[in-house]
């Protein structure tokens, strides 16, 4: 594949610490809190050219279906990119890690049938840019599968959120922002959402600042951007 013609920071995000802490815990959680289940059902039925945005230690490669030609995976971080490497090898489909960031995808434009975001928005710098490139990437009528954070429906918790979120959370957390509103981002940014459904991480159990979550499909609109570049 020929990336696009940009120039990439390899390390423009480096949070070492935060990424061996993810790389143990994510595995964990995997089993233990069902991870596994929902990465199984956010990939289930893609087919074609995937991009993944945030692919962290490459978790999400042993659920692609078979019919997934190709996934060329964008991680910035150094050390979770290594580990996403060594998951690519043990893949059952070709994938190929990329250093980038959200923000300034290296691949040409409406060259992907799907692309993937998973526990990524609450951590990129700008939550707009990220999914306009998204959008750019993707072939009209594609796919945006997603599964993010987003602000818990309780009062208590919804505030213990936003607390977290302007003090020492997205320090600790490798950039992490619990409460942002992943659904209307997404609907802002000229996708479709065809559907979702709210998930609980873990199912049972202490809630978490990290809890709530969203499961979905968001679909590029060719009628909405061929309405755009009329109006350019």
């Amino acid at each position: 594949m020929r990336l696009r013609s940009t120039k990439i920071q390899k390390d423009a995000v480096h949070h070492p610490v935060f990424a061996r802490c993810y790389a143990r815990l994510s595995v964990v959680a995997e089993s233990a809190a069902g991870l596994a289940g929902v990465r199984a059902e956010l990939l289930a039925g893609l087919s074609g050219r995937v991009i993944e945005i945030g692919a962290g230690n490459g978790l999400n490669f042993a659920h692609y279906p078979p019919a997934v030609s190709e996934v060329v995976a964008i991680e910035p971080e150094r050390t979770l990119r290594q580990l996403a490497v060594r998951s690519a090898l043990r893949a059952g489909i070709p994938v190929d890690v990329v250093p980038g960031t959200a923000e300034a995808l290296p691949v040409k434009s409406e060259a992907f049938d799907g692309a993937v975001v998973s526990l990524v928005l609450c951590t990129v710098r700008d939550v707009g840019q990220s999914l306009a490139e998204i959008r750019r990437v993707l072939r009209p009528g594609g796919e945006l599968r997603f599964f993010e954070h987003v602000r818990s429906e309780g009062r208590v918790m919804a505030a213990m959120q936003r607390a977290l979120d302007r003090t020492v959370w997205p320090r600790l957390a490798g950039g992490c922002h619990t409460s942002r509103d992943a659904l209307a981002a997404i609907e802002a940014a000229g996708f479709v959402v065809e559907a979702y459904r709210k998930v609980d991480m873990p199912a049972v159990g202490i809630r978490l600042p990290t809890s709530s979550c969203v499961l979905g499909v968001a679909r590029r609109s060719a009628v909405v951007d061929r309405g755009r570049q009329a109006l350019r």
